[in-house]
């Protein structure tokens, strides 16, 4: 009877450490920081958005998963200012880009992490206006943050306007697909 509690007891002690190694690690969205740049014919603009929630899995101190969310009404324009500033983040919050007051959130769930160390190849799955992609990206850990920087194409996410892949003619007022986010995760 002793032997079979003390096994008991060590096997809920096992599982307590397993439990607690591969808990969730909420990161800071206030202390987080997500910036975004697109490109046109004629240049680009850049601006930051909101991670509203999120978490890293670790297994001792290697990165397991993660997933987050972002609030896409939180699409703001940093390089322009005034009534230039306000149309464009208007016109990216509306139906033409990414219908924020039908689809008001983004998210991304790690579904592959590869790595050790402070060096990892993630996939994902990222959901942009009810689609869902997966995608592939680097990311770097250290003991707070993590970076990574992501290119997406958005008309896999249904975001066509201005594109050359769904509108002919456009010459200079095309919007290429491809945008960048440079992300930084405090946790």
């Amino acid at each position: 009877m002793k032997t079979k509690l003390l096994s008991l007891i060590a096997v809920l002690c096992v599982s307590l450490i397993v439990s607690a190694m591969t808990e969730p690690i909420p990161v800071k969205p206030s202390d987080s920081k997500i910036a975004w740049k697109g490109y046109k014919v004629t240049g680009s603009h850049e601006g930051v958005i909101t991670l509203k929630s999120g978490d890293l899995s670790f297994d001792e101190k290697v990165l397991t998963g993660g997933s987050f969310t972002i609030d896409m009404k939180t699409i703001f324009c940093t390089d322009l200012k005034g009534e230039s500033k306000g149309k464009l983040e208007g016109h990216l919050k509306s139906d033409d880009f990414f219908a924020v007051e039908k689809f008001p959130e983004a998210t991304l769930v790690f579904t592959s992490v590869k790595g050790t160390g402070s060096y990892y190849d993630i996939v994902a799955d990222l959901t942009v206006k009810g689609n869902t992609k997966s995608i592939q990206f680097n990311m770097t850990v250290t003991e707070d943050k993590a970076y990574a920087r992501l290119r997406l194409d958005r008309s896999e996410f249904d975001v066509k306007y201005g594109s050359n892949s769904f509108f002919e003619n456009l010459a200079d007022r095309a919007i290429y697909d491809d945008f960048d986010l440079d992300v930084m995760l405090s946790f």
